[in-house]
């Protein structure tokens, strides 16, 4: 049978899904809770700039240690006072903005013992801050979406375990991991957990890591880039500094992120979007590259 000729509308209609489906929409995901001066967590969601925060950081945790919580200058969790914070995670999750617990940090005091170890943080997490329950909530009774691993030191082991703990706990109530590592490939702390395969989002660190980061020019980033597109995750996000003093180094002017950098990582299938350090930082920064992620 003699094929019907396309009509112009037609064509036009098939390069117009060609060019949507070859590069796809991100979100930008920020962390936010380090400075006192950032503004509060619903007025970093009421920008309208990002679609995941991370509240940064519980710092203390594992190998026996009481948990503890650090949000700068916002609330003092040890006594109570972030109980507040539930009313502001509701108004961004409300707005279709997923909300993220950071463990970990550059600066904290974490680490796992052992498989038990790991269940028992997996365990305190689920009742403190996700679908659980507990009568000492730091966060109040709002049901985070999930924890971000910001693992930076203390040990190599065992985080495989706790992620694979918490995903247990998406039987109850989906539980999402993300995570930050470095862009060295593999990373040193992290490579064991992204293994098992169960995390939605990973934002990896191009910064602070000169082998990877952009240098004046984007080649290193991009090879890296596409290292990382081979492990087994949702999504893999670019993570940069939202200002040049966020970070000792890797700042990418956004006219040259939107121009060079994210029109050549959009095209992976694994594309997710940018993640900024920090909501502190952010003068701009989101809004000059949120039309291009």
């Amino acid at each position: 049978m003699a094929r019907k000729l396309q009509t112009p509308l037609a064509l036009f209609c098939l390069l117009m899904v060609a060019l949507f489906t070859g590069s796809k929409a991100g979100v930008i995901s920020v962390y936010w809770g380090q400075n006192g001066n950032e503004g509060s967590l619903a007025d970093t969601c009421a920008t309208g700039n990002y679609g995941i925060v991370n509240i940064a950081f519980l710092v203390t945790f594992g190998n026996g240690q009481a948990p503890q919580m650090n949000l700068a200058g916002h609330c003092d969790p040890s006594t109570n006072g972030c109980t507040g914070l539930s009313n502001d995670i509701r108004a961004c999750q409300n707005q279709g903005i997923k909300v993220m617990l950071s463990l970990g940090g550059g600066a904290g005091s974490y680490s796992l013992s052992s498989a038990e170890d790991a269940r028992s943080v997996a365990n305190y997490l689920w009742n403190n801050f996700l679908g659980g329950q507990s009568n000492s909530r730091p966060l109040g009774d709002a049901v985070l979406d999930g924890i971000d691993f910001d693992i930076e030191g203390g040990t190599t082991q065992h985080w495989d375990e706790l992620a694979r703990a918490l995903s247990a706990f998406s039987q109850q109530k989906k539980v999402y991991l993300t995570a930050a590592p470095q862009c060295p490939f593999p990373d040193a702390w992290l490579k064991g957990a992204l293994d098992t395969g169960l995390f939605d989002y990973v934002w990896v660190q191009f910064y602070n890591n000169p082998p990877c980061q952009y240098s004046g020019n984007a080649d290193n980033l991009k090879s890296y880039w596409n290292q990382w597109n081979t492990i087994q995750v949702g999504q893999i996000f670019l993570g940069l500094p939202a200002a040049p003093e966020a970070a000792g180094s890797g700042y990418i002017p956004p006219d040259v992120l939107n121009s060079d950098v994210l029109p050549s990582i959009k095209s992976s299938s694994k594309y997710g979007g940018v993640m900024l350090w920090s909501r502190n930082y952010d003068k701009g920064y989101s809004a000059a590259i949120k039309n291009n992620v």
